[in-house]
């Protein structure tokens, strides 16, 4: 179902969990994170001005592929959907949700955890997943566990992952890409240091 989906957590090592708080940052912050080599953009539903700021980023930088997270709901897949999202993250799903994505065949990556809940995703024919809380749910040893009896699964870890610890979810046979945001220091976004984030976003695209 997620087909499309896998082809973009494999297109990337990292993807930059922005949560965008000042309408006007929206667009150099996300240049900076590009120019850096990090074109896989993941923007939270988490402030009143990300609907408009992911309008904002698909209009100014093309080239960026621009997703919405903290879809958690049937109204947030929809609004995702209408700014044109090209794919949609969940800390978790639920029934509605799941039925909401399937109506309109939207491009989800779902949050699992557990056992139970990566094998009720597969049965729903999803192959790409995000693992969240990462860290809290297990981390590396997790994720190991998760290859042996499922090894048809390529996730997405999120959650306590870090430049010192990536790589040993990247080294992973089960893990295409990592969620973070270690790039997005919070002083340089006020100070408007858009070179410095472009020197982190460099940094874990190396990764």
């Amino acid at each position: 179902m997620n087909n499309s989906v896998l082809n973009i957590l494999n297109s990337t090592r990292v993807i930059p969990v922005v949560v965008i708080d000042n309408l006007e940052d929206a667009v150099p912050l996300s240049q900076a994170l590009v120019d850096g080599g990090l074109k896989v953009l993941e923007v939270t539903l988490r402030t009143p001005v990300a609907l408009e700021s992911i309008s904002a980023i698909k209009a100014a930088i093309p080239e960026a592929i621009v997703g919405t997270g903290t879809v958690i709901c049937p109204k947030t897949l929809e609004q995702s959907l209408n700014v044109n999202a090209d794919f949609l993250v969940s800390p978790g799903v639920t029934s509605n949700l799941l039925d909401a994505a399937k109506q309109n065949n939207a491009p989800l990556l779902p949050g699992a955890a557990t056992a139970s809940e990566v094998m009720r995703l597969l049965d729903l024919d999803y192959q790409a997943m995000k693992f969240f809380p990462a860290a809290a749910a297990g981390g590396v040893n997790m994720l190991k566990s998760f290859a042996g009896p499922l090894p048809q699964i390529t996730f997405c870890p999120t959650g306590g992952i870090k430049l010192s610890n990536a790589n040993d979810y990247l080294s992973l046979s089960n893990v295409a890409c990592v969620g973070g945001t270690w790039m997005l220091d919070k002083q340089l976004i006020a100070n408007k240091d858009w070179s410095a984030i472009s020197e982190l976003a460099k940094q874990a695209s190396q990764l």
